[in-house]
């Protein structure tokens, strides 16, 4: 005979399906992030569509990318983000070295040194610094990338003791060379990064990329400003 269980029976318990849903969520976040790092570095952010990053993370719906993230922008902010926060662990562990806070040079060290240190302990090939440099080229999304640093204390530290010494350099001239800073650094480990990635041997390591680097920005931060002509 067949029996009905009743409603206060004990129900069987439910059978084991591996990874919880949130587990999954979080990994197929992770592959489209991936996924659209590559792409991005690759052929640029205007140039890949949302479909196209769902079909190389290997997700069946190609929506997937906007059921996780919503829109672009906050695709790119999540990866930004992703990869900053391993970076500002490393400038807060330089910031806490700082032995003279009137040396120029630490703190432009602790400005520079961060982003090619941590690119170096990605795993080849690695794709964040051209994707970095993809996003200088588009004003809206450039935003995100400066918004997210500014956003970071270790930064806004390093910034703030950097410009206390900067005195005799005028705040539009600062914010001028800031800028050129940034694309410069940007621009230089995304080079770097794409020797690496064909399998060539740089001209010089990440270590010593970042020396040269911090050579440069600290020239370019600390010259006397020339007086603008009048017209």
């Amino acid at each position: 005979m067949v029996s009905v269980p009743s409603e206060h029976a004990p129900r069987p318990a439910p059978r084991a399906t591996g990874r919880s849903p949130g587990v999954r969520s979080l990994e197929t976040r992770h592959a489209i992030m991936a996924a659209a790092e590559r792409l991005y570095a690759e052929q640029g952010i205007g140039g890949v569509s949302n479909r196209q990053i769902s079909e190389a993370a290997g997700q069946g719906n190609v929506a997937a990318v906007g059921y996780h993230f919503g829109s672009k922008t906050e695709l790119v902010r999540a990866i930004v983000a992703h990869h900053s926060a391993a970076a500002e662990r490393i400038r807060q562990d330089m910031l806490d070295r700082i032995d003279d806070p009137d040396d120029v040079r630490a703190w432009v060290e602790c400005l520079v040194r961060p982003v090619p240190e941590y690119l170096a302990r990605l795993d080849s090939p690695s794709w964040y610094a051209r994707f970095s440099s993809q996003l200088m080229t588009d004003p809206v999304l450039r935003a995100v990338l400066t918004d997210d640093a500014l956003n970071r204390r270790p930064l806004a530290a390093v910034l703030s003791g950097l410009g206390g010494l900067l005195g005799h350099v005028p705040d539009e001239v600062r914010r001028a060379r800031g800028a050129m800073a940034t694309v410069l650094i940007t621009h230089t480990c995304a080079e770097h990064e794409e020797r690496v990635g064909r399998g060539e041997v740089p001209p010089a390591s990440w270590r010593a990329t970042a020396t040269l680097l911090a050579d440069a920005v600290s020239g370019l931060v600390a010259a006397p400003a020339t007086p603008t002509p009048k017209e």
